[in-house]
């Protein structure tokens, strides 16, 4: 009995996410309706309110998961690129890169600051930068990197990259924005560099 009602919650739960990120992205957050989104799955503002609290709640969901897929997908092409240098400048470019994705761009890189704030206070931001000092970390072991303190470069690397995507995002021209902006962070990442002697 409590395991049906558990599973019934994490349905009703993937339903409303499923439904606010499709009508996030088409109308955007502030003109998506909260009573045409949960009749859309069948369910009450009373479940809205029991998973999520409000709107802004749900759209915290909505943007987690998202950004989480974001990570995971430049990660994986950073794995792909070679050597862990290369990944490392392979993953911020595909973090940037999608900055170019309708969904990403309207839910994540314009929504999401307006009505969540800071994003690098996302939890989401929290585990990219985890994921991004474990590489600086091990770059810094293997001589790749100079000696720095490993956060505050992870830190740095993530800023550089969620800001490019933020200007690509709010950008009239976000195609001619793109190379300028990865081009920019390959520069700026490239200053962690150890010269050898």
């Amino acid at each position: 009995m409590v395991k049906r009602r558990v599973e019934t919650m994490e349905e009703n739960r993937r339903k409303l996410i499923a439904a606010a990120r499709k009508a996030f992205a088409e109308k955007g957050y502030a003109a998506a309706s909260m009573d045409e989104l949960t009749a859309e799955v069948g369910l009450t503002r009373g479940a809205l309110y029991h998973n999520f609290g409000d709107k802004r709640g749900l759209l915290a969901a909505v943007v987690d998961q998202i950004d989480m897929e974001m990570a995971s997908r430049a990660q994986e092409i950073g794995a792909h690129a070679g050597d862990g240098w290369q990944g490392l400048l392979a993953e911020g470019a595909a973090y940037i890169e999608m900055a170019l994705d309708p969904e990403v761009q309207r839910i994540v890189l314009l929504d999401g600051p307006a009505v969540l704030g800071d994003p690098s206070q996302w939890p989401s931001q929290s585990s990219c930068l985890q994921a991004t000092r474990q590489t600086v970390e091990r770059l810094i072991a293997q001589g790749v990197l100079k000696p720095v303190d490993a956060e505050a470069a992870a830190r740095l690397l993530n800023g550089a990259a969620l800001n490019a995507a933020l200007w690509i995002a709010a950008s009239d021209e976000p195609q001619d924005v793109l190379p300028k902006a990865i081009e920019a962070f390959d520069a700026l990442a490239a200053g962690l560099l150890k010269t050898s002697a």
